[in-house]
Formats: C-alpha cells, sequence, structure tokens
C-alpha cells in the first residue's frame, strides 16, 4: 500500500479529476467523496463527482453545495476525456461501478483508489488500502492529519464523522477502538450536532422503507440448525410498498437479532438478478461467503449481486454453503 505522503504529491500533480464510488452509495462512500472534493479545493485542483447512483434521501444532507452528478454516458463522455485522473473510494473492484465500469476501464488517466476492504482487484498501480480500518472516512482523516498543508472545516469534520459513525455500526463494531475514538474527537471540536446527524441517518425515512420493512420481517426464516436466519424482500414487495433498493439498506441486522442465529442474510431481488447481504457474529468470515457467489466484503459483514439468476434458485445454495462455513468455524 501506498502512504499519505504518495497520495499528497499524487493529489497535486494532476489538475483535474473524477471522483466517484460505487452503486447504491452508503454515508462513508458519500462523506469520503465530500471530504476528498474539499482536499482538492484546498489544492486548487478541478474535479468532478459523478456517481452511477443517485443520493440516497437520507444521506443528501452531506452533499451541502449538490456537487454529486448522476452519470451519464454521453453527458459525460468529454469528463473522462479530459480529466488527467479519478479517485475511486470505497471500492476495489471496478465492477462496482456498475455502467461505468467501460468508462473507468477505458480511462487514459491516472487511478487512485482509496478503500478498506479485503481482496482488492488491483485494476491501478495507485492503491491506498488499509484493511485495518474502520471505513474509507478514517483513511482520509488519517490523511487529511498527516500532512501540515490540509485542514479539517466542519464540512470535511461532518463528511467523515457520518462515514465513521456508520461504517462502525455506530461505535459497536470490531474495529471501534480508543484510537479511533480519539480521532472522532477531533471531529467533534468542530461543533457536530452528532444527535442531528444520527436522526438525518436514521430516523428520517420515508414511509416506503417502514413498508418494505414490515414485508421483510413477514419472510424471515431460521435454518435447520437454528444458526442462520434470512429474509427476502421481492421486486412486487418494493413496487408496492413505493420503494427504492436504498430503502433496504440495515434490513439484514434484522435477520442476526435472533437468539442462537450466528449469520444472517438479505435476498434482495432486482429487476435482472438478485442482491445478497450477509452478517455474522463472533469471528465467522461471511466475506467468505461472499466471495463464493462473486462478492466480498469484512469478516462480519459482506454482500454479493448476481445477475440473471432467480431467488428459488440462490437462496438454497446460499444456506447450504453458509452451514459449512459455520460447521468449519465451529470445527476449529
Amino acid at each position: 500500500m501506498l502512504n499519505n505522503s504518495h497520495l499528497f504529491e499524487l493529489l497535486n500533480k494532476f489538475s483535474s479529476y473524477i471522483i466517484t464510488t460505487h452503486v447504491n452509495p452508503d454515508p462513508d462512500a458519500i462523506g469520503s467523496e465530500i471530504a476528498i472534493a474539499d482536499i482538492l479545493k484546498q489544492l486548487n485542483k478541478k474535479f468532478r463527482i459523478i456517481n452511477k447512483s443517485e443520493t440516497p434521501y437520507n444521506i443528501k444532507f452531506l452533499d451541502y453545495e449538490n456537487l454529486i452528478e448522476v452519470f451519464n454516458e454521453i453527458k459525460h463522455i468529454s469528463v473522462f476525456d479530459e480529466s488527467e485522473a479519478a479517485i475511486v473510494l470505497d471500492l476495489n473492484h471496478l465492477d462496482r461501478t456498475s455502467i461505468m465500469e467501460n468508462s473507468f476501464r477505458n480511462f487514459k488517466g491516472k487511478i487512485i483508489c482509496i478503500d478498506h476492504h479485503m481482496n482488492a482487484e488491483n485494476f491501478t498501480e495507485f492503491n491506498f488500502i488499509d484493511e485495518s480500518k474502520s471505513s474509507t472516512g478514517e483513511i482520509i482523516f488519517d490523511f487529511i492529519n498527516s500532512n501540515s498543508f490540509l485542514k479539517i472545516n466542519y464540512q470535511i469534520a461532518l463528511a467523515l464523522y457520518a462515514a465513521i459513525m456508520t461504517d462502525t455500526g455506530s461505535f459497536r463494531f470490531s474495529k471501534t477502538n480508543s484510537e479511533l475514538h480519539r480521532k472522532v474527537a477531533k471531529l467533534l471540536e468542530f461543533g457536530l450536532n452528532t444527535e442531528e446527524i444520527y436522526d438525518q441517518i436514521y430516523s428520517q425515512y420515508d414511509f416506503s422503507r417502514n413498508k418494505m420493512l414490515g414485508y421483510a420481517l413477514t419472510t424471515i426464516k431460521i435454518s435447520e440448525s437454528g444458526k442462520i436466519s434470512y429474509m427476502i424482500i421481492t421486486q412486487s414487495m418494493l413496487k408496492e410498498a413505493n420503494g427504492i433498493e436504498a430503502d433496504v439498506d440495515g434490513f439484514v441486522n434484522f435477520a442476526l437479532n435472533t437468539k442462537g442465529v450466528k449469520i444472517g442474510i438479505l435476498f434482495f431481488e432486482l429487476e435482472n438478478g438478485i442482491k445478497i447481504s450477509y452478517r455474522s457474529k463472533e469471528k465467522i468470515p461471511v466475506n467468505q461467503l461472499a466471495e463464493k457467489f462473486k462478492g466480498g466484503g469484512h469478516l462480519n459483514a459482506a454482500g454479493s449481486r448476481l445477475h440473471h439468476v432467480h431467488l428459488d434458485e440462490i437462496i438454497p445454495q446460499v444456506i447450504d454453503e453458509a452451514e459449512k462455513l459455520i460447521q468449519n468455524y465451529e470445527s476449529n
């Protein structure tokens, strides 16, 4: 992994940047984009933030200047042609950019990857990947904090706090430690209203989300072993609730909140495939389960996105592999 000095040299080297993140961005993705954009402002660089997906409504407040654009191949072809470099955040596989992937594969400039996930694709020589960090936001905090030329301001503090808070499960996941709390304390010095931030992200959902959660909870099933719980969201549920894909974020945790359950899984039916979210307790590596189904992630939180498959065929396959994973974990 390249270090903070190398990253600063790269950001100084080029004059124009594209900033992007993964499909269906979460607060870590959006917060990291806003923080990097502010860094580029401090360095007097040109940039455009272009994402495949709309920013979810509950985190639009992070994009206080409405900088984020939704990708349009025709509209943005000139941006890709004219930009000298691109910064991809909170992902390490280019297919996570969905329909933007080919534009990046054919991009003639340099690509800089800043991320904290495992099993990187290594699509660029400029990787700033640290799997030990809680979030991409924490990596960016460390970068700013290590450089006397860069300054944290209120907007960066807000963006990075939202990124870190959400990716640590409100500071309860395993990568929450004393060092991380000291970093967050520095962000709080900028006068952040933590209650308001939490409320905006987690307590201001559209009614459609609550309807979809109700539908999902009626589908919960427990495997024969009692150690795997899973739930389902279908396209018909989505349409009935007038919901969107971002509405299902976090639903998988309800599958895990049952006594004796070690792995929770959410199967979300897409128009042309299935999105699968995995969560686990203890040190059961659900990232290994995700990898078997063309996905990846962290030890206790991972995901897959499969195309041209159906729920009735994929569910038994995933549950079978999850049982094997638990058996292997418990036998070691």
